[in-house]
């Protein structure tokens, strides 16, 4: 599709008429196609720039602003109409998701939502990115699990659901989408759509949800609006998105200001904008307040005194406190169970309800074994909603117990059954991941996402006093019609143009095949487009650092399966190996540095057969990192000074991703080690 120069009427975006039928509107001067987006486009044979203007004439502030129209909530409501006819829609309740790329600032902007509509006291403090209230999402600075708020606008309750940005944790992202009726899509103001807003939009696309596209960042000195909304509206096109959802609102915003604006150089001083076009453009819910109760378990928690919450939106009829309901998990399969406590969320808390009307998000406690996707329904003529579904897995690692000569020193649980259990309870709540049993009866088979979906388990796992092994990531490949496939991802990096031939170098070699090249911005950062084996993925992080002097920023999402790409090295160089166990000493490590880098220090406790540094040469090396200085009855002069280099600092992701076939990660609260498979050698024995 080719587009040319545009003018918005003013900075309020005036849509089209949605009540008028724009086929058939004889008043309006252009066809339906010209006029996406209340664009004027004209015809292909006229089009000759590609370039998106935007112009606002006459900017006002946003109190003086006329209302915002939208065509999408109507046009969204006739495009079903009879089932509409039995449902109507509540006008003071709006549910919505925001989805990004990860550090687009969703969060950020969640914080200032909050903030403006005085869910906290004007003297209370309040840390920054207050959704994010996990330990191991403020210290990695990103969203793992969805979490639930509401804030009060105008007399109407806005349910917001802060969602994940990571490609990993996309199963959180497609489970949400069933409790709201629009989303606000925060899209970078440099970087423009990234492989996850492709995501979790082409899945808002499906549900037929609205959408109002967020602006972020606006503030940034290299921000390029125009550009951004372009290849946002490209991104709606190649979606396959209906005409009414590229009818979108765009709304710019600086999150961390706590600002919005209609036009990206008239920002209001406060929120007003985007509170307004929530409140326009996304529809209330629409229920069967008169029929039988529905309601979908999406999401839950658990507490030490109430025990499993089921968290959803309830569909029809009315839940009350106290109330006999039927769990269905199918027409077949059902069960009684009573709601002892209800909940509902106002403002930053969950408060106790005695009852839910169709329409609104709550919390449900009392039902003991409520599993995610199965329907909370009237206990007479209940019928159970369809089941969520989310993409399958992609990689699988192998978790197994520890049987490294350190066992149990630093680990509360360090058998099978505790490893089972605890991985089946992360089953209950985790959609996107799966467990099978491996070869033998304490090694069990964790298929997720991606590398960091399961390896965020694992750091879970650790903290939460566990110790076992894993082994190395593997893709997980099918055979269509006798044709092997594997799954490719796209990949984006993000780099300095002095490094780009180191990088493109490095992804070449992992059977990479570049589609897109750009410049991005005034910062001299080159932008390419990869499509790449999972395979070679793996352990590519740290090699992109490390080629581009820490500058490079990676970012991936599954594409699909296809053929395989064939052999392929992700690590040249082997690893330096203890073959004695012992303290380790200033002595022996003074001359084992000289073959490689070393993970250990003096004074470090190893064991036969653990990993304490990488080799400079391909091939394994075993060295013997405990030897102590021969004594004698010569004094020296004068004692030699031994100067130690500094040992590489690996965290679990980087163990991860080192490791290889014939290596394992022995995961303890309180260490991270690497260690040699002694099945692999055993097998090399004979």
């Amino acid at each position: 599709m080719e587009m040319a120069t545009c003018s918005f009427h003013s900075s309020s975006f005036t849509l089209p008429n949605p009540n008028s039928n724009p086929r058939t509107n004889l008043s309006s001067p252009l066809p339906l196609s010209k006029q996406l987006f209340g664009f004027s486009l004209p015809s292909s044979s006229t089009a000759k720039t590609t370039t998106l203007k935007l112009r606002t004439r006459n900017p006002k502030p946003f109190s003086t602003h006329p209302p915002i129209k939208c065509s999408v909530s109507e046009a969204t409501e006739a495009a079903t109409a009879e089932r509409r006819r039995k449902l109507m829609r509540r006008s003071d309740i709006r549910n919505i998701a925001i989805v990004a790329h990860v550090d687009h600032g969703k969060t950020t902007l969640v914080d200032a939502m909050l903030r403006q509509s005085k869910v906290f006291r004007d003297n209370q403090f309040v840390q920054e990115r207050i959704m994010d209230s996990n330990d191991i999402e403020r210290e990695r600075g990103i969203t793992i699990l969805s979490k639930n708020t509401s804030i009060t606008y105008k007399d109407s309750k806005i349910n917001i659901i802060d969602t994940p940005g990571h490609s990993d944790f996309g199963g959180e992202v497609e489970r949400i989408l069933n409790m709201v009726e629009g989303i606000l899509l925060v899209v970078d103001s440099v970087e423009g759509p990234m492989p996850q807003t492709r995501f979790v939009l082409k899945k808002a696309l499906e549900f037929g949800h609205a959408v109002v596209v967020v602006v972020n960042k606006i503030d940034r000195p290299s921000a390029r609006p125009d550009f951004v909304i372009n290849s946002t509206f490209e991104l709606f096109i190649e979606l396959n998105a209906t005409d009414e959802q590229c009818d979108f609102q765009a709304i710019y915003a600086s999150g961390i200001k706590g600002k919005a604006g209609l036009s990206a150089d008239n920002l209001a001083d406060d929120l007003g904008p985007l509170f307004e076009s929530i409140m326009r453009c996304i529809p209330g819910p629409a229920i069967d307040k008169d029929g039988s109760l529905q309601m979908l378990a999406t999401n839950i928690e658990y507490d030490e005194h109430k025990g499993r919450i089921a968290i959803g939106r309830l569909h029809a009829g009315i839940l009350k406190k106290g109330m006999d309901v039927k769990v269905c998990t199918s027409e077949d399969s059902c069960r009684f169970a009573r709601v002892s406590e209800l909940f509902v969320y106002e403002k930053f808390s969950r408060v106790p309800a005695e009852s839910v009307e169709a329409g609104d998000i709550c919390a449900v406690c009392g039902i003991n074994d409520i599993q995610i996707g199965e329907t909370i329904a009237d206990k007479t003529n209940g019928t159970p909603l369809p089941a969520i579904k989310v993409e399958e897995p992609t990689v699988k690692m192998a978790f197994s117990i520890n049987t490294s000569p350190f066992v149990g020193r630093e680990g509360k649980y360090v058998t099978s059954r505790n490893l089972r259990d605890r991985l089946s309870r992360e089953l209950e709540r985790n959609l996107a991941m799966k467990v099978e049993d491996g070869e033998t009866a304490d090694t069990f088979i964790v298929s997720g996402r991606g590398t960091l979906h399961i390896t965020i388990l694992i750091e879970n796992m650790r903290r939460e006093g566990y110790e076992f092994m894993v082994g190395p990531p593997k893709v997980i490949n099918k055979r269509v019609n006798d044709k092997l496939l594997e799954p490719y991802e796209i990949a984006t990096v993000e780099v300095p143009e002095e490094h780009m031939g180191a990088v493109v170098e490095l992804l070449g070699k992992r059977r990479g095949q570049m589609f897109d090249m750009q410049g991005v911005g005034s910062e001299g950062t080159t932008f390419l487009k990869y499509k790449i084996p999972t395979r070679g993925l793996l352990g590519l992080r740290n090699a992109i650092l490390t080629a581009s002097r820490g500058t490079a920023i990676l970012n991936t999402i599954f594409d699909s399966y296809g053929p395989w790409a064939g052999d392929m090295s992700t690590r040249d160089l082997g690893s330096l190996v203890a073959f004695e166990g012992g303290t380790s000493t200033s002595y022996a490590i003074s001359s084992s540095q000289e073959r490689g880098q070393l993970f250990i220090g003096p004074g470090v406790e190893v064991y036969k057969g653990q990993i304490v540094g990488i080799h400079q040469r391909p091939g394994d090396l075993s060295l013997n990192v405990c030897k102590k200085k021969a004594a004698t009855n010569i004094r020296s002069n004068k004692d030699v000074t031994v100067i130690l280099d500094t040992p590489l600092d690996y965290s679990l992701d980087d163990c991860i991703e080192y490791i290889q076939e014939d290596e394992l990660v022995e995961v303890t609260p309180s260490s991270i080690r690497m260690c040699k498979n002694p099945k692999f050698s055993k097998k090399s024995n004979r």
